[in-house]
């Protein structure tokens, strides 16, 4: 899952990062408003907003409103320090899904952007299961037909992504995109390795090259469930 966390405390933003880092998240960081707001108005694939609302530039508030009057849906996560009720019925108001207020433990941090996650996806349970795959976000845990399958953390992420959206075609820089950060380096074929990595681990048809655009994981298999 790809989060973009818009904090302007150096601190915090560098501990929340640190602690979304092993849920197996990929967290990119932006400091101010008016970055925030042109990164989701480019449409980038991010699966959820942490967001602070006392922010440089542009108030977090702002970016809310922006954000919905363009139709986005994504989930989004206010961080503040502003605890007046009045202040968070206006930030619920603007189209915030959660609110969570300074200071907090990164356990409820984890657990709220989890519900968030779910929720976006239509999800009642804690975990994904698709051809025999069952994923647990909270555990980090993979099986197939009831055997552990062990991943790496890029593997775990991809397979995740697809298992969140069953029947959806991505192109390979969008999952470039969810799965590596702004500041990190990738080798052109690292989709292509880490797919090759789960059809070996878990089925060669888990996940179908759609030629010319990218890659998918089918809901059911023709002729039948594997």
């Amino acid at each position: 899952m790809r989060i973009l966390l818009v904090e302007d405390d150096a601190s915090l933003s560098s501990g929340i990062r640190l602690a979304l880092k092993p849920e197996h998240y990929t967290v990119d960081h932006l400091d101010n408003g008016n970055s925030a707001l042109m990164a989701l108005k480019e449409a980038e694939p991010f699966d959820a907003v942490i967001l602070d609302l006392g922010l440089p530039g542009l108030d977090g508030l702002h970016i809310i409103k922006a954000v919905r009057r363009q139709g986005s849906q994504i989930p989004i996560l206010v961080l503040t320090a502003r605890d007046g009720i009045n202040d968070r019925i206006a930030g619920l108001d603007a189209g915030a899904d959660d609110y969570l207020v300074k200071p907090f433990e990164v356990e409820e941090l984890k657990a709220r952007l989890r519900a968030l996650l779910r929720r976006s996806q239509g999800q009642l349970d804690n975990y994904l299961e698709c051809r025999g795959i069952r994923l647990e976000p909270l555990t980090l845990s993979v099986s197939y037909q009831g055997n552990v399958i062990t991943l790496s953390r890029r593997e775990f992420t991809l397979l995740q992504e697809f298992m969140g959206h069953p029947g959806r075609v991505f192109t390979r820089d969008t999952l470039t995109s969810l799965i590596y950060g702004w500041d990190e380096d990738v080798e052109s074929n690292a989709i292509e390795v880490h797919i090759h990595h789960l059809r070996r681990k878990l089925f060669p048809e888990v996940i179908r090259t759609v030629r010319g655009i990218g890659y998918v994981m089918d809901k059911a298999p023709p002729g039948g469930e594997q």
